[in-house]
């Protein structure tokens, strides 16, 4: 084991979360389809959790930040797309996307999502409605992205293969779980709505930085100094509380998000420690899940079209993440 992960003291946390990973999301799917409600309910908590850390894995696979071989990080990266349905984009693309994110401070993104829906009325009056009921209408379209985009511009149509490849072998599976259970069907396209707000949750409220829609490599403007200062800055970190240990893990630790820029290959158990070692208590880059509950709520809609991010208050302020409208549709797990 010693030789096969890059941490050799935390291996057992890693064994512990992807064996949770692997075995829970099958085992959370069969307990949908039972006939007792609350064996329903643990396996309606087992998806949710096992989708959001298959997600969160995917990043940390991203960063080489598990396994000391590089190919090893992108076979298993590969393998948590297949969880959580973002299998369509390759890894190397959702890999390559969240590394220009880190080394270019900005978000990088690889669909005009506010342009699109300026020029088509329609469009944009039923994902504002979507919104508003709080169904994340914005991921899902960028998703959707992620599988027309090879069909509509040539320079993706190597993608093709894999998309038509990809989503027989997905609506294959679909349709057997339909067959054994169409309650299990029903309540894991809940617990997948669940698994997205808690993404865009965390991406929403992480960053003011700069979004680009950029589909291949070209840079983004050089029109401002983005540098370990702006990063910082423009980062926060959005934790159930610092001291919060298990509530955290929820999302691996990837709330700590200014620890994690600082140290972009410390894995998701060192976070915490690493926060603490870094940064004084009372850090005013620290909003907690309940100061941005509200702000999640009240800007839902705003946040689609929105030309900025809004603002932060100062620490002790009343109300001071009211006005952080946060970004939407930045997710690491759709690039094409």
């Amino acid at each position: 084991m010693t030789k096969v992960f890059r941490d050799n003291e935390g291996a057992w946390c890693n064994v512990a979360a992807l064996g949770v990973t692997l075995a829970g999301w099958p085992l959370g799917v069969w307990l949908l389809g039972q006939a007792a409600w609350w064996l329903n309910a643990m396996g309606f908590a087992l998806v949710v959790l096992t989708l959001t850390w298959s997600a969160y894995f995917i990043h940390e696979f991203a960063h080489y930040a598990i396994f000391q071989s590089a190919q090893t990080n992108e076979r298993w990266g590969t393998l948590m797309s297949w969880i959580n349905g973002s299998a369509f984009a390759r890894f190397a693309d959702l890999r390559r996307k969240h590394m220009r994110h880190h080394v270019e401070r900005a978000d990088v993104i690889t669909f005009d999502l506010q342009g699109f829906l300026r020029a088509r009325p329609l469009v944009r009056r039923v994902v504002l409605a979507l919104e508003w009921l709080h169904i994340p209408a914005v991921e899902f379209v960028m998703r959707g992205v992620v599988i027309a985009l090879p069909f509509i511009d040539e320079r993706k149509k190597d993608a093709r293969a894999r998309v038509l490849a990809v989503g027989a072998v997905r609506l294959s599976a679909w349709a057997l779980l339909l067959w054994w259970s169409p309650k299990a069907v029903a309540l894991y396209l809940v617990a997948y709505l669940v698994f997205v707000h808690l993404l865009r949750f965390a991406d929403c409220f992480q960053h003011t930085y700069d979004a680009y829609p950029i589909l291949d490599n070209a840079p983004i403007p050089q029109d401002k100094v983005r540098d370990r200062a702006y990063e910082q800055a423009n980062t926060y970190t959005d934790v159930v509380g610092v001291d919060a240990k298990w509530l955290n893990l929820l999302w691996l630790n990837f709330g700590f998000h200014n620890a994690h820029h600082e140290r972009p290959v410390a894995p998701w158990y060192r976070l915490p420690a690493l926060h603490r070692e870094l940064y004084p208590e009372g850090y005013a880059q620290v909003v907690t899940v309940g100061e941005l509950l509200s702000a999640y709520h009240r800007h839902r809609v705003t946040r689609v079209l929105a030309q900025d991010y809004g603002e932060v208050l100062p620490p002790g302020t009343p109300g001071r993440a009211d006005r952080f409208i946060g970004a939407v549709g930045v997710s690491f797990l759709t690039a094409v």
